[in-house]
């Protein structure tokens, strides 16, 4: 993953009293943010978004983005005025059909709706809007849309809505979504979801469109445009199945496509650890420009740099256990992404055993050993990294042996069901590493507070790798020796870090 570190302060709001139908009631603004302890200004308070429906033109020359989302919601609470995640230049905005007043404010967009909101409203809001995303910065001078060659790249984590679409930008308001984008003849567009297929337009232009209809987080939420060759089947499970190569890959498109192609297969092996697949389509997006991969939902994008040694199917792996641990259950904060590459890591782990390049065990050990005791990496918390560290390699690698340790300590049979019954009780909403370590405890019938402490709160390299003894540990001198899989991991593990 790749993250720009930044903690956005929270813009403090005064309390008001409006009026609704003749009616006194309290009413204050919603809060421009959605309370996450690392990144305050993610995400907003008073409303909850069901659906997004973005309609959009764009032009490769000039790097030319406009058009219209229209957001479904409901308030929460009585309101003022409310905040959507948003940087691009609004033209109108209208709340439940009428004007409504709206200040730009750096990341937020502030908008005042006449005669304020109640509490269980539904409202529909519609912004139009036109920009060049890529001169467009945050606060602290970055900007997430990348300018291709031939196109564009909207994908990023913690953040990349707010360079395409006006939104509440959290985990923690997942929405279903409908992608529309128009592009000159000849470019192609990748989104989300199901492809519904694309629409000549009276100006010899195409719109591209897709739909997701299970609930998604808006940084999953993912937009390449450019020159694509496009692969369409359907999966063994009858789903759809969407893989797109840039034309640009070059000598890496054989290796890009003996991966991606493999997303079916490596879906059908991780459900049989994790439970069904929770989503409607399958597929994968390889593209130049990136430097890294991403998990978004449904249809993961990897950077050609995956594929420049061979065929990488543990990257893919990865990427794909992230539909489960990430995507369909989601972080409550950004402080619970353990949950994330923790698992998603641990995917690699159980891929390798699956293709008979190295057991769990003997990739815990090496990762383990890896790592010298006065090594830095032993220094940041897999359960609390801090906001400057949520990617860190230790996230990752320190994250999976935390799960092995899970594993070794309730048994397969226990370990796996853990796994499915968090599917199972907390698909398509979001969850806590403490909720996660209370389910465990409860599924296993055993307490794991130490173990948990020792792997994801405790600084230090703990006394003995999980699954090995410490009497064992103490007699090995030499390091443990490396699975075949290690080094396609180990390349996964260095690029994903890359951008961090």
């Amino acid at each position: 993953m790749s993250i720009r570190t930044k903690a956005t302060a929270a813009v403090a709001s005064a309390a008001a009293v409006t009026l609704f139908a003749g009616t006194a009631l309290a009413a204050a603004p919603g809060a421009p943010g959605a309370g996450d302890p690392y990144f305050p200004g993610y995400g907003n308070g008073g409303y909850d978004v069901s659906h997004y429906d973005i309609r959009l033109n764009y032009n490769p020359n000039g790097d030319q983005l406009s058009g219209t989302t229209t957001i479904l919601a409901k308030a929460t609470e009585d309101l003022t005025q409310f905040n959507l995640d948003f940087l691009l230049k609004v033209k109108t905005l209208r709340v439940n059909n009428a004007p409504a007043s709206f200040v730009q404010d750096g990341d937020e967009l502030v908008v005042t709706p006449r005669g304020g909101l109640r509490k269980g409203q539904d409202v529909t809001v519609v912004v139009t809007y036109a920009d060049v995303p890529s001169q467009v910065k945050d606060h602290n001078g970055y900007t997430a849309w990348t300018k291709t060659p031939d196109g564009a790249l909207a994908i990023g984590e913690p953040e990349i809505a707010r360079w395409w679409f006006p939104a509440n930008d959290h985990p923690t308001d997942k929405a279903t979504f409908d992608v529309n984008v128009a592009v000159p003849e000849g470019v192609e567009v990748i989104s989300n979801g199901t492809f519904l297929g694309n629409t000549r337009q009276i100006n010899g232009w195409t719109r591209w469109n897709w739909r997701s209809t299970k609930p998604q987080a808006t940084y999953l939420t993912f937009l390449t445009i450019g020159q694509y060759e496009l692969r369409q089947y359907a999966a063994p499970n009858g789903q759809p199945v969407f893989n797109a190569y840039s034309t640009r890959l070059g000598d890496s498109t054989d290796a890009a496509r003996a991966s991606v192609e493999r997303t079916p297969e490596v879906i059908e092996f991780l459900s049989g650890n994790f439970g069904p697949y929770p989503f409607e389509a399958q597929g994968g997006v390889v593209t130049p420009d990136l430097g890294y991969a991403l998990e978004d939902q449904t249809r993961p994008t990897y950077d050609d740099a995956f594929f420049r040694r061979g065929a990488n199917t543990y990257v893919v792996a990865h990427e794909l256990g992230h539909q489960w641990f990430g995507d369909s259950v989601s972080v409550h904060h950004w402080r619970d992404i353990w949950l994330n590459e923790g698992f998603a890591s641990y995917a690699e782990f159980l891929w390798s055993e699956h293709v008979g390049e190295g057991t769990a065990q003997e990739n815990a050990d090496f990762v383990y050993d890896s790592y010298q005791a006065d090594d830095p990496f032993w220094q940041v918390l897999p359960g609390d990294p801090g906001a400057d560290n949520v990617f860190h390699g230790a996230v990752y690698d320190r994250g999976a042996l935390a799960v092995h340790a899970l594993r070794v300590a309730v048994g397969d049979e226990k370990f796996f069901e853990v796994l499915k019954t968090w599917q199972a009780e907390k698909k398509y909403s979001d969850a806590t590493i403490e909720e996660f370590i209370a389910l465990a405890e409860r599924v296993s019938g055993q307490q794991l507070d130490q173990l948990f402490q020792t792997w994801l709160f405790t600084k230090g390299k703990p006394a003995e790798a999980p699954g090995r003894s410490a009497a064992l540990t103490a007699k090995t001198t030499a390091k443990a020796a490396e699975p075949k899989s290690r080094a396609k991991i180990a390349l996964t593990h260095e690029l994903l870090d890359a951008h961090k």
